[in-house]
């Protein structure tokens, strides 16, 4: 079955259909040796090559599935490390169809949710900075911040690539010489939710992603632990990146 060229690259997690529609006009992509036009179609029978390079392709109309896997402490967000340290994909099953495409990342020394797809538009959509989706975490800080830290982080702060804040922040409990925070984000830079408190003066010790959109870490799911989800909850994250997507 032949599917529409962008359509199918958009689908293995490549970019957006926008983007690859300008590879193709620049003329970066070949399907069997000859320069892509805008709408050829390809099928799996056919090689199809960015900047000369084959890519892997699964069938854009494939088996959609979405893993939740409880990434541990000391685990990377890359397919491989060149230090050799553990990756989130050494532990993860193999993918009903095509590869297993992962929404964001989390550095070596967070926890928690990390979502997995086979359908890379849908992971492309909901890692877009405009996209608005929800990201939860607690946060660990040494000392006790006060009243007027809190508000500032929720109004905002400038870091490095511009500003940034906490669309929520609630305190959720104290321990000695810690003070514990849920906090909300609606966008994923790096490592932002440690820059944001650093920039109020106050040093991140542990962080943990509780819920990415509507999809939350379960209780049961121990760190280094997946899970595939059930069909309702990839339709509920589907539903919330077309939500997101008619917003902007």
């Amino acid at each position: 079955m032949s599917e529409r060229l962008q359509k199918l690259l958009a689908a293995a997690g490549l970019g957006s259909r926008r983007t690859i529609e300008a590879w193709i006009r620049a003329g970066r992509v070949t399907v069997n040796g000859r320069p892509a036009r805008l709408g050829d179609r390809a099928g799996p029978g056919d090689q199809v090559r960015l900047d000369g390079r084959v890519l892997e392709l699964g069938e854009a109309g494939a088996s959609m599935a979405l893993l939740l896997y409880h990434k541990p402490l000391g685990e990377v967000s890359t397919r491989s490390d060149p230090q050799g340290r553990p990756t989130v994909f050494d532990r993860l099953p193999p993918a009903p169809a095509g590869r297993w495409i992962s929404v964001g990342r989390l550095d070596v020394n967070t926890s928690g949710l990390l979502l997995f797809t086979t359908d890379g538009a849908l992971a492309h959509r909901l890692m877009h900075p405009s996209g608005g989706i929800e990201r939860e975490y607690l946060v660990r800080v040494r000392g006790r911040p006060d009243a007027a830290v809190l508000a500032r982080l929720a109004q905002g702060v400038v870091l490095d690539d511009g500003a940034a804040r906490f669309m929520r922040i609630e305190p959720a409990r104290a321990s000695p010489g810690h003070a514990w925070f849920r906090v909300v984000l609606l966008e994923g830079r790096k490592r932002e939710v440690r820059r944001l408190w650093e920039a109020a003066g106050f040093e991140v010790s542990r962080l943990s992603r509780l819920r990415y959109g509507p999809v939350e870490l379960p209780r049961d799911l121990r760190p280094g632990q997946w899970r595939i989800a059930d069909p309702e909850l990839l339709d509920s994250l589907h539903g919330a990146a077309a939500a997101a997507h008619h917003r902007h």
